[in-house]
């Protein structure tokens, strides 16, 4: 067995071992303002409930290990004391994963990941419509258990109002399991689908997606593509060049030349299911070669 004192290991393959070791892990789905209004949306795993009663969920956006900045998301905490926690399912894990992209300070994370603002009753930040339960909260304390890169946060939060959707209750409006399809955070580039199991999202902390709001209209507003795959599409930094898209279609007019005859809708159900096998390229280049037809 491997043993191992945490001093004496970086910081950096000590986290990815809590990470792989501790899972799966609820997602906090955590939307904010800061001081000036402007709308922060982002993930953070580190993150439960402890108390009913008065309700009190904890979730911790820790240190950069890279660079030891902190996150918006903390400091919005600490300057407004309100947040809005969503819960993420299956539907919108991929745009939730978008949402967790590093963008600069004042980038509204809604948009890029294409996701519905909702105004909250009783705080300011905003709620994501598409979550199935959000809890509007009430910053009671932030602790900080360090200085230094990957020393976490925690937001202590009094839950003062809860939405839920109606589809996610059973007779006895009780949350059914099943219905709600939770997604949770594993090691990794891993998740899990609470009523199936892993399944693998590429991390967008390398990258800077483009966003869902710089996709083209026809795809974004598209009635064959889901959230699911727009996130997908939208976790690129740059589109396919004129010149790839126009050797595809020459390759596929010869080997796969039904393809191209398909009506618009037909070709974004065929781009689906290279989404649906992780292909984001081939799907891209067949989504954009309508225009070279």
């Amino acid at each position: 067995m491997l043993s191992l004192k945490p001093n004496e290991i970086s910081t950096a393959k000590l986290h990815g071992y809590l990470l792989g070791a501790v899972a799966p892990r609820p997602i906090a789905f955590a939307s904010t303002v800061d001081e000036k209004g402007n709308p922060n949306l982002a993930p953070f795993s580190f993150f439960n409930v402890f108390s009913a009663n008065p309700p009190i969920m904890v979730f911790s956006p820790a240190r950069s290990v890279k660079d030891n900045t902190t996150k918006h998301t903390l400091d919005n905490c600490i300057a407004t004391k309100e947040v809005v926690i969503n819960v993420v399912n299956y539907n919108m894990a991929q745009q939730m994963s978008l949402a967790s992209t590093a963008y600069a300070q004042g980038v509204n994370e809604f948009e890029k990941a294409g996701l519905t603002m909702l105004a909250s009753d009783e705080v300011t930040p905003f709620r994501v419509a598409e979550s199935p339960v959000q809890f509007e909260c009430k910053v009671k304390e932030v602790i900080a258990l360090g200085t230094e890169g990957g020393a976490g946060n925690l937001i202590i939060c009094e839950v003062v109002k809860v939405h839920i959707d109606e589809t996610v209750l059973d007779e006895n409006e009780r949350i059914d399991q099943y219905k709600i399809d939770l997604v949770a955070r594993a090691g990794g580039s891993f998740y899990t689908r609470a009523k199936e199991g892993f399944f693998e999202i590429p991390k967008p902390i390398t990258t800077l997606g483009m966003g869902v709001d710089k996709l083209p209209e026809a795809i974004k507003n598209s009635e064959i593509l889901t959230g699911n795959d727009l996130g997908m599409l939208a976790n690129v930094e740059a589109l396919p060049t004129k010149e790839d898209i126009l050797t595809f279609v020459e390759m596929g007019k010869k080997h796969c030349p039904h393809i191209f005859s398909a009506t618009t809708e037909g070709i974004h159900k065929i781009a689906q299911s290279y989404l649906e096998k992780g292909d984001v390229e081939t799907a891209w280049k067949l989504l954009l070669s309508e225009q070279y037809l």
